[in-house]
Protein backbone atom coordinates (compact mmCIF):
# COMPACT_ATOMS: atom_id res chain seq x y z
CA UNK A 1 0.00 0.00 0.00
CA UNK A 2 2.73 2.56 0.85
CA UNK A 3 4.62 1.77 -2.53
CA UNK A 4 1.94 1.85 -4.35
CA UNK A 5 0.43 5.06 -2.64
CA UNK A 6 4.29 6.73 -2.82
CA UNK A 7 4.18 5.84 -6.44
CA UNK A 8 0.82 7.82 -7.43
CA UNK A 9 2.79 10.94 -5.65
CA UNK A 10 6.01 10.89 -7.55
CA UNK A 11 5.45 12.76 -11.16
CA UNK A 12 7.33 11.22 -13.98
CA UNK A 13 8.40 13.14 -16.35
CA UNK A 14 10.15 12.81 -19.95
CA UNK A 15 13.06 15.63 -20.31
CA UNK A 16 14.28 16.85 -23.92
CA UNK A 17 12.29 14.03 -25.94
CA UNK A 18 13.66 13.25 -29.06
CA UNK A 19 12.28 9.95 -31.44
CA UNK A 20 13.64 8.82 -34.30
CA UNK A 21 11.39 8.62 -37.85
CA UNK A 22 12.91 5.08 -37.54
CA UNK A 23 11.91 4.60 -34.24
CA UNK A 24 8.67 6.09 -34.41
CA UNK A 25 7.56 3.51 -36.91
CA UNK A 26 8.84 1.10 -34.68
CA UNK A 27 6.77 1.88 -31.98
CA UNK A 28 3.69 2.50 -34.00
CA UNK A 29 3.55 -1.37 -34.79
CA UNK A 30 3.60 -1.66 -31.13
CA UNK A 31 0.31 -0.01 -30.48
CA UNK A 32 -1.03 -0.56 -27.02
CA UNK A 33 1.97 -0.97 -25.73
CA UNK A 34 3.20 2.76 -26.56
CA UNK A 35 0.50 3.97 -24.93
CA UNK A 36 0.51 2.27 -22.01
CA UNK A 37 4.09 3.11 -21.17
CA UNK A 38 3.97 6.93 -22.57
CA UNK A 39 0.47 7.52 -20.69
CA UNK A 40 2.65 6.42 -17.34
CA UNK A 41 4.52 10.04 -18.04
CA UNK A 42 2.54 12.99 -16.31
CA UNK A 43 4.50 15.22 -18.57
CA UNK A 44 6.48 14.90 -21.67
CA UNK A 45 8.61 17.60 -23.17
CA UNK A 46 9.88 17.35 -26.54
CA UNK A 47 12.28 18.76 -28.32
CA UNK A 48 10.29 20.26 -31.22
CA UNK A 49 7.19 20.05 -33.27
CA UNK A 50 8.29 17.34 -34.93
CA UNK A 51 9.01 15.25 -31.67
CA UNK A 52 5.81 16.29 -29.74
CA UNK A 53 3.86 15.20 -32.90
CA UNK A 54 5.05 11.83 -32.82
CA UNK A 55 5.15 11.43 -29.17
CA UNK A 56 1.33 12.22 -28.99
CA UNK A 57 0.31 10.14 -31.64
CA UNK A 58 2.14 7.09 -30.00
CA UNK A 59 -0.57 8.00 -27.08
CA UNK A 60 1.62 10.48 -24.76
CA UNK A 61 -0.30 12.75 -22.96
CA UNK A 62 0.26 16.20 -21.58
CA UNK A 63 3.01 16.80 -24.02
CA UNK A 64 4.30 20.53 -24.44
CA UNK A 65 7.59 21.90 -26.72
CA UNK A 66 9.52 24.28 -24.83
CA UNK A 67 12.63 24.05 -26.75
CA UNK A 68 16.15 21.54 -26.56
CA UNK A 69 17.69 21.84 -23.48
CA UNK A 70 21.09 21.30 -25.22
CA UNK A 71 20.21 24.61 -26.61
CA UNK A 72 20.50 26.06 -22.69
CA UNK A 73 24.70 25.19 -21.87
CA UNK A 74 27.04 27.86 -21.90
CA UNK A 75 29.54 28.30 -24.82
CA UNK A 76 32.31 25.98 -25.21
CA UNK A 77 35.24 26.88 -22.83
CA UNK A 78 38.70 27.89 -24.39
CA UNK A 79 42.46 27.92 -23.46
CA UNK A 80 43.32 31.78 -23.95
CA UNK A 81 46.74 30.97 -24.67
CA UNK A 82 45.91 28.23 -27.08
CA UNK A 83 43.62 30.32 -28.96
CA UNK A 84 46.02 33.36 -29.10
CA UNK A 85 48.76 31.14 -30.25
CA UNK A 86 46.54 29.16 -33.13
CA UNK A 87 45.91 32.37 -34.50
CA UNK A 88 48.88 33.40 -34.51
CA UNK A 89 50.09 30.32 -36.86
CA UNK A 90 46.66 30.81 -39.09
CA UNK A 91 47.01 34.54 -39.52
CA UNK A 92 46.71 35.42 -42.74
CA UNK A 93 45.80 32.19 -44.05
CA UNK A 94 41.59 31.76 -45.25
CA UNK A 95 40.63 28.74 -43.25
CA UNK A 96 37.32 27.04 -42.23
CA UNK A 97 36.12 23.92 -40.25
CA UNK A 98 35.23 20.75 -40.71
CA UNK A 99 33.83 19.89 -37.47
CA UNK A 100 32.99 16.62 -36.04
CA UNK A 101 32.92 14.88 -38.79
CA UNK A 102 32.44 11.26 -39.39
CA UNK A 103 33.82 8.16 -41.83
CA UNK A 104 32.67 9.33 -45.19
CA UNK A 105 33.00 12.82 -44.87
CA UNK A 106 37.01 13.54 -44.82
CA UNK A 107 36.75 12.47 -48.83
CA UNK A 108 34.03 15.45 -48.96
CA UNK A 109 36.44 17.71 -47.30
CA UNK A 110 39.33 16.70 -49.12
CA UNK A 111 37.70 17.36 -52.37
CA UNK A 112 36.56 20.54 -51.36
CA UNK A 113 39.89 21.73 -49.90
CA UNK A 114 41.60 20.82 -53.63
CA UNK A 115 38.92 23.10 -55.32
CA UNK A 116 39.23 25.92 -52.28
CA UNK A 117 42.98 25.69 -53.32
CA UNK A 118 42.24 26.99 -57.11
CA UNK A 119 41.03 30.20 -55.52
CA UNK A 120 42.89 30.58 -52.21
CA UNK A 121 46.33 29.02 -52.92
CA UNK A 122 47.39 28.88 -49.05
CA UNK A 123 43.85 27.72 -47.67
CA UNK A 124 43.79 26.05 -44.53
CA UNK A 125 40.91 23.48 -43.58
CA UNK A 126 40.99 22.56 -39.93
CA UNK A 127 39.56 18.83 -39.22
CA UNK A 128 37.90 18.19 -36.00
CA UNK A 129 36.50 14.53 -36.25
CA UNK A 130 33.92 13.18 -34.15
CA UNK A 131 36.15 10.74 -33.38
CA UNK A 132 39.57 11.48 -32.41
CA UNK A 133 40.64 7.86 -32.13
CA UNK A 134 40.49 8.04 -36.25
CA UNK A 135 43.03 10.59 -36.47
CA UNK A 136 45.57 8.07 -38.11
CA UNK A 137 43.08 6.93 -40.63
CA UNK A 138 41.75 10.17 -41.55
CA UNK A 139 45.72 11.16 -42.18
CA UNK A 140 46.02 8.67 -44.52
CA UNK A 141 43.07 9.62 -46.57
CA UNK A 142 44.72 13.13 -47.00
CA UNK A 143 48.09 12.48 -47.37
CA UNK A 144 46.93 9.69 -50.39
CA UNK A 145 44.90 12.96 -51.55
CA UNK A 146 48.11 14.72 -52.18
CA UNK A 147 47.59 16.92 -49.15
CA UNK A 148 49.39 18.00 -46.30
CA UNK A 149 48.65 17.39 -42.83
CA UNK A 150 49.77 18.74 -38.96
CA UNK A 151 47.96 16.45 -36.30
CA UNK A 152 47.13 18.58 -33.43
CA UNK A 153 47.17 15.36 -31.35
CA UNK A 154 51.04 14.46 -31.81
CA UNK A 155 52.52 17.94 -31.15
CA UNK A 156 53.04 18.70 -34.95
CA UNK A 157 53.93 22.25 -35.42
CA UNK A 158 51.30 24.04 -37.55
CA UNK A 159 53.21 26.02 -40.68
CA UNK A 160 52.53 27.15 -43.94
CA UNK A 161 52.83 24.24 -45.53
CA UNK A 162 49.95 22.27 -44.14
CA UNK A 163 46.84 21.85 -45.81
CA UNK A 164 45.16 20.41 -42.99
CA UNK A 165 45.45 21.07 -39.88
CA UNK A 166 43.67 17.87 -38.07
CA UNK A 167 42.63 18.81 -34.27
CA UNK A 168 42.41 14.78 -33.02
CA UNK A 169 42.31 15.91 -29.56
CA UNK A 170 39.29 16.08 -26.64
CA UNK A 171 37.64 18.94 -25.34
CA UNK A 172 38.89 21.63 -27.92
CA UNK A 173 35.91 22.25 -29.80
CA UNK A 174 35.44 25.84 -28.72
CA UNK A 175 39.41 26.66 -29.77
CA UNK A 176 38.31 25.17 -33.21
CA UNK A 177 35.00 26.75 -33.20
CA UNK A 178 36.41 30.45 -32.52
CA UNK A 179 39.05 30.12 -35.19
CA UNK A 180 37.07 30.01 -37.79
CA UNK A 181 34.35 32.52 -38.93
CA UNK A 182 33.45 29.04 -41.40
CA UNK A 183 32.08 25.58 -40.57
CA UNK A 184 31.03 22.52 -41.77
CA UNK A 185 28.97 20.68 -39.11
CA UNK A 186 30.16 16.71 -39.91
CA UNK A 187 27.91 13.77 -39.34
CA UNK A 188 25.22 15.81 -41.75
CA UNK A 189 26.91 14.43 -45.04
CA UNK A 190 26.42 11.16 -43.80
CA UNK A 191 22.90 9.50 -42.48
CA UNK A 192 24.65 9.98 -38.75
CA UNK A 193 22.11 12.66 -37.91
CA UNK A 194 24.05 15.72 -37.81
CA UNK A 195 25.64 17.54 -34.17
CA UNK A 196 24.28 20.41 -32.17
CA UNK A 197 24.26 23.38 -34.17
CA UNK A 198 24.27 25.97 -30.97
CA UNK A 199 27.10 25.60 -30.24
CA UNK A 200 28.86 26.53 -33.25
CA UNK A 201 26.01 29.38 -33.02
CA UNK A 202 27.44 31.09 -29.79
CA UNK A 203 30.49 30.93 -31.09
CA UNK A 204 30.67 33.36 -33.99
CA UNK A 205 31.10 31.06 -37.18
CA UNK A 206 28.90 30.83 -40.28
CA UNK A 207 27.28 27.16 -40.55
CA UNK A 208 27.04 25.16 -43.16
CA UNK A 209 25.16 21.42 -42.93
CA UNK A 210 24.14 18.31 -45.28
CA UNK A 211 21.22 16.63 -45.41
CA UNK A 212 21.50 14.36 -42.72
CA UNK A 213 20.13 16.39 -39.79
CA UNK A 214 17.21 14.54 -38.21
CA UNK A 215 19.19 14.74 -34.89
CA UNK A 216 18.40 18.36 -34.50
CA UNK A 217 15.88 18.90 -37.02
CA UNK A 218 14.31 21.79 -35.26
CA UNK A 219 16.96 23.78 -35.04
CA UNK A 220 18.48 23.70 -37.73
CA UNK A 221 14.88 24.31 -39.31
CA UNK A 222 14.89 27.81 -36.93
CA UNK A 223 18.58 28.28 -38.50
CA UNK A 224 17.80 27.89 -41.77
CA UNK A 225 14.34 29.77 -41.30
CA UNK A 226 16.52 32.73 -40.42
CA UNK A 227 19.21 32.73 -43.05
CA UNK A 228 21.86 31.42 -40.69
CA UNK A 229 22.12 28.36 -41.85
CA UNK A 230 23.54 26.73 -45.58
CA UNK A 231 22.72 23.05 -46.66
CA UNK A 232 24.58 21.31 -49.25
CA UNK A 233 25.02 17.71 -50.59
CA UNK A 234 28.07 16.92 -52.71
CA UNK A 235 31.65 18.27 -52.29
CA UNK A 236 31.59 20.91 -55.16
CA UNK A 237 28.63 22.58 -53.43
CA UNK A 238 30.79 22.21 -50.08
CA UNK A 239 33.32 24.17 -51.91
CA UNK A 240 31.10 26.72 -53.34
CA UNK A 241 29.37 27.92 -50.47
CA UNK A 242 32.89 27.82 -48.42
CA UNK A 243 34.03 30.02 -51.08
CA UNK A 244 31.10 32.67 -50.44
CA UNK A 245 31.25 32.87 -47.23
CA UNK A 246 34.74 33.30 -47.25
CA UNK A 247 34.86 35.86 -50.31
CA UNK A 248 31.93 38.05 -48.79
CA UNK A 249 32.30 39.25 -45.25
CA UNK A 250 29.19 41.11 -45.39
CA UNK A 251 27.25 37.65 -46.07
CA UNK A 252 29.28 36.03 -43.23
CA UNK A 253 28.40 38.71 -40.70
CA UNK A 254 25.02 38.45 -41.54
CA UNK A 255 24.95 34.33 -41.28
CA UNK A 256 26.95 34.96 -38.04
CA UNK A 257 24.29 37.28 -36.50
CA UNK A 258 21.48 35.41 -37.66
CA UNK A 259 23.06 32.33 -36.09
CA UNK A 260 23.68 34.38 -32.81
CA UNK A 261 20.32 35.23 -32.29
CA UNK A 262 18.67 32.24 -32.74
CA UNK A 263 21.04 30.33 -30.31
CA UNK A 264 20.16 33.72 -27.64
CA UNK A 265 16.44 33.13 -28.52
CA UNK A 266 16.92 29.20 -27.86
CA UNK A 267 18.82 29.66 -24.66
CA UNK A 268 15.48 30.71 -23.04
CA UNK A 269 14.44 27.01 -23.32
CA UNK A 270 15.96 26.19 -19.87
CA UNK A 271 14.07 28.93 -18.16
CA UNK A 272 10.63 27.49 -19.88
CA UNK A 273 11.40 23.90 -18.94
CA UNK A 274 12.32 25.15 -15.07
CA UNK A 275 9.18 27.07 -15.04
CA UNK A 276 6.93 23.62 -16.28
CA UNK A 277 8.92 21.74 -13.90
CA UNK A 278 8.99 23.48 -10.81
CA UNK A 279 5.06 22.24 -10.01
CA UNK A 280 6.16 18.50 -10.61
CA UNK A 281 9.47 19.16 -8.69
CA UNK A 282 7.54 20.74 -5.38
CA UNK A 283 4.99 17.25 -5.70
CA UNK A 284 8.60 14.77 -5.70
CA UNK A 285 9.19 16.90 -2.68
CA UNK A 286 5.94 16.12 -0.98
CA UNK A 287 6.36 12.37 -2.06
CA UNK A 288 10.21 11.97 -0.46
CA UNK A 289 8.82 13.91 2.94
CA UNK A 290 6.22 11.01 2.88
CA UNK A 291 8.15 8.52 2.29
CA UNK A 292 10.62 9.42 4.56
CA UNK A 293 7.66 10.26 7.39
CA UNK A 294 6.26 6.22 6.79
CA UNK A 295 9.58 4.41 6.57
Amino acid sequence: MIAETYRRKVPLVLLNGRMSGKSFRRWQRQGSLAKYLLRSFDLCLAQDETQGKRLSLLGAQNVACLGNLKAGAEPLPVDDAELASAKSKTKNRPLWLAASTHEGEEQFIAAAHLSLRETFPNILTVVAPRHPTRGAQITDLFTHAGLKVARRSQREDLNSSHDIYLGDTLGEMGLFYRLSGVTFLGGSLVAVGGHNPIEAAQLDTALIVGPFTFNFAGLISDLQQAKACATVTTADELAKTVKQLLTDSVLRQDRIGQARAVAAREAGALDRISARLYPYITRLKSASEFHRARA
